[in-house]
């Protein structure tokens, strides 16, 4: 059994380290068609829609109805102003879809943090930590909660200071490279700084942690 359960593993993290490299190409693409070829309709495609049926994934998988269906109406509309839009307008649409992400992630974290609710990475880390949070534990993941939604809140304001200030070549870069960058950098400081303030954190492998993001926790109900 334990055999069976190392070769599952281990398949399961081959999965996610090829996603992982996915998402890596895909950002070196992106930033590739938004110098070259922006104005394209298929391009804007290719660009847009991968962002937001990420996003409607995520919300269905958490249960969240309301940001499933805002999703699909981001969608539809991205598609409809990429067919009909000029160059310009264009370039304010993949403006609105990068700021657009992060300031409905920052609301639904914020918005996780209000009193009676379960703050986001607290609900992941009892997923993950199957023998319970301490009050410590429990105090630590709610403030990790507000250091992720100022994040989002931040790339977002960032994102629109930089279009309206760069040239669109930063921008991009930015966007496409930066930003999953700085997610990576976060993931990482935060994983190294919990087990130095919390040892008592069960340690638990970055697999593990990353399905939790995508399972929503029993008696959690969908907004």
């Amino acid at each position: 059994m334990a055999g069976a359960n190392g070769v599952e593993g281990r398949r399961a993290e081959r999965r996610i380290l090829l996603g992982i490299g996915g998402v890596l190409a895909y950002a070196a693409l992106s930033h590739a068609l938004m110098l070259h070829a922006a104005d394209r309709p298929w391009a804007a495609a290719a660009l847009l829609a991968p962002g937001v049926l990420a996003g409607a994934g995520w919300a269905l998988a958490q249960g969240r109805r309301g940001l499933l269906l805002g999703c699909t109406l981001v969608l539809a509309g991205l598609v409809a102003w990429s067919l009909a839009g000029s160059q310009a307008s264009v370039q304010h649409l993949y403006l609105a879809q990068h700021a657009g992400i992060h300031v409905a992630l920052g609301a639904v974290f914020g918005a996780s943090l209000r009193i009676g609710a379960t703050p986001m990475i607290t609900g992941f880390a009892r997923r993950v930590h199957r023998a319970g949070l301490s009050p410590a534990m429990a105090a630590y993941t709610r403030r990790l909660t507000a250091v992720w939604a100022g994040y989002f809140f931040a790339m977002a304001a960032l994102s629109v200071a930089l279009f309206a200030a760069a040239p669109w070549s930063a921008w991009s870069l930015f966007a496409n490279l930066l930003t999953p960058a700085s997610v990576a950098l976060l993931f990482l400081g935060e994983h190294l700084l919990r087990y130095r303030l919390h040892p008592e954190f069960e340690r638990a492998h970055w697999r593990d942690a990353l399905r939790a993001s995508w399972r929503p926790a029993a008696g959690e109900d969908g907004r």
